[in-house]
């Protein structure tokens, strides 16, 4: 496995800066982050892909990964609105094939008091396996992750879903800090397997009413038990930290993931 950390954790810290941290703290990999403003939005130029691509040489830190729910819409959405939220994630796609990266992130959208959970389901697998064949054609990997959005709140249900969508370009970004407030992690890396396409880096620590994300190794997520699954299902790709700076030195970070690795 090799250690990598994203651009979600420096969203003010300009390109150039977080390609030279994240290097000179031992990092191996990174993860961008396509959004609405600054050097990488839907509406990048060739010249901004081939600077940002040029860092990532001068660096020797290859772009594994973007995630893209930041530009996008609602795939839960129907209509209109799930067809312009299709079409942007397909356009971050390609972005990310430009850039590189082999697998990119989406948290599918939000639920609200008019879109019922059944819907929203059905429509979230209709709009996955439009994007499916665009994926396998850019050979770029769509993976949805686990978030507090009320949608896809068990391993189980996760499996489900990514079986009903059943293509091998669509599948799941597993992060243990954003289950073990409700669940424990490993029994997601288990449960969900081989559906895993990639890893981001969290502890948590408190439960759902006080709790937060502390440094890694600090909290309450067993990672030893959850790299045991993870090399059950022979994952053996990067593990990218979202531990923010303000929590812990992107050196501190760097040295965890290390002994994370070692488990």
């Amino acid at each position: 496995m090799i250690k990598g950390v994203s651009k979600l954790i420096m969203p003010s810290t300009p390109m150039a800066d977080f390609f030279k941290q994240a290097a000179e703290a031992g990092y191996q990999t990174v993860e961008l982050v396509i959004g609405k403003k600054g050097e990488l939005t839907v509406s990048v130029t060739p010249d901004g892909i081939s600077n940002i691509k040029s860092l990532s040489a001068e660096y020797n830190l290859p772009i594994v990964s973007a995630t893209h729910s930041h530009c996008t819409g609602n795939l839960l959405d129907s209509g209109d609105a799930q067809k312009t939220s299709v079409d942007e994630t397909i356009k971050g796609l390609e972005i990310a094939k430009a850039l590189g990266a082999k697998c990119t992130l989406h948290t599918m959208g939000r639920m609200n008091e008019d879109l019922y959970y059944d819907k929203a389901y059905e429509n979230a697998i209709a709009s996955l396996k439009m994007i499916a064949p665009e994926a396998r054609r850019l050979g770029v990997k769509f993976a949805v992750e686990f978030v507090w959005s009320g949608f896809l709140f068990s391993p189980l249900e996760m499996k489900r879903f990514l079986d009903e969508v059943n293509d091998d370009y669509i599948g799941f970004y597993f992060d243990p800090g954003n289950m073990a407030v409700f669940q424990f992690p490993q029994h997601w890396a288990r449960i969900v397997g081989k559906h895993i396409f990639m890893v981001h880096l969290k502890d948590w620590q408190g439960n759902a009413l006080n709790g937060g994300w502390p440094a890694l190794l600090k909290g309450d997520v067993n990672f030893a038990k959850v790299m045991e699954e993870l090399r059950k299902i022979g994952y053996d790709d990067a593990l990218i930290s979202e531990v923010g700076p303000s929590v812990a030195t992107l050196e501190e970070t760097s040295k965890a993931i290390d002994e994370i690795m070692r488990m």
